[in-house]
This record gives structure tokens, sequence and C-alpha cells, in this order.
């Protein structure tokens, strides 16, 4: 009896469902990136999962805001 997916070649959409140590090789889900402030176009390098309000350096704007899930 033929199982209904593939155990060794996994689609990405399955992988990045799973949980960071579930997944066939092992990867954090969280990154940083680069936001450009709309009012003095700086760039500031924001991690993903961020826990607190980011604000720009040179105007003071609030970049990222949390939302509110786990801590």
């Amino acid at each position: 009896m033929p199982l209904a997916r593939d155990l060794l070649h996994p689609s990405l959409e399955e992988e990045k469902k799973k949980h960071k140590k579930k997944q066939l090789v092992q990867s954090p889900n969280s990154y940083f990136m680069d936001v450009k402030c709309p009012g003095c176009y700086k760039i500031t390098t924001v991690f993903s999962h961020a826990q607190t309000v980011v604000l720009c350096v040179g105007c003071s704007t609030v970049l990222c805001q949390p939302t509110g899930g786990k801590a």
C-alpha cells in the first residue's frame, strides 16, 4: 500500500509549515530585513520577530510594531 505523500522528498510548502526543528534540514523561521523609512529614506535593519517597537534613527517614526504573538 503506497503512502499518500513522499517522505523523502517533501514539498517546499510542507516544509515551511513544520516547526523549525521538525524540518528535514533544520533552519530558523526568523530573518533580518532592511526597512526604508518613508519620511527620511534611511535604511534600518529589523528582526522579523521583533518584540519591541522599532523607531527610525533619523526622524523617530515607527517602522514596525509587534503584533502580539507568543513571547
